[in-house]
C-alpha cells in the first residue's frame, strides 16, 4: 500500500514556545537549545503521540537566534522571517487548504496561536508532549 501523504497527521511545532517551556538555560544558546528539540522530534516523526500514530510529518518552526538550524530528513526546518506565530498560522492553513481532512495538530502553550490555529480546524497539545 503507498503512503497517501493527507494520512498521516502534520505535527507543527512552535520552537520558541516549547524550548521557553523549560527554564533550563535556553537563553544561552538559542540554536543550541532548537537544534536540541529538532532532534528529539526525530523520535516523535516515528512513533507519534497519543492519539496521533507514527509516522506523522514533523515541522518545527524557529525564529529569532534560533534562525539557520538545519533540517533532518525526519524533521522540517521552517524558518519565520517575522512572527513565529504567524509563520505556524500559514502553515496550518496551507496544509488544511489542500488536505482538507488531513489532521493538523500544533504543538505550543500560547493561548492566542491556539486559538487561531483552532480556528482552523487544528489540533492543539502543549509542550510536554514532545519534550524528552
Amino acid at each position: 500500500m503507498e503512503e497517501n501523504e493527507d494520512a498521516s497527521t502534520l505535527l507543527v511545532v512552535d520552537g520558541a514556545n516549547v524550548v521557553g517551556s523549560v527554564p533550563d538555560g535556553w537563553w544561552r544558546d538559542r540554536r543550541g537549545a532548537a537544534e536540541r528539540l529538532r532532534d528529539a522530534l526525530v523520535a516523535v516523526a516515528g512513533s507519534g503521540l497519543p492519539e496521533h500514530p507514527g509516522p506523522l510529518e514533523v515541522v518545527l518552526v524557529v525564529e529569532g537566534a534560533a534562525r539557520g538550524v538545519p533540517g533532518l530528513p525526519e524533521v522540517r526546518v521552517v524558518e519565520a522571517s517575522g512572527s513565529g506565530d504567524d509563520r505556524i498560522v500559514e502553515l496550518v492553513r496551507a496544509a488544511r487548504a489542500e488536505h482538507p481532512d488531513r489532521s493538523c495538530l500544533v504543538v505550543t502553550a500560547d493561548r492566542e496561536l491556539r486559538s487561531r490555529v483552532g480556528a482552523l480546524g487544528a489540533a492543539v497539545t502543549g509542550p510536554r508532549s514532545v519534550r524528552p
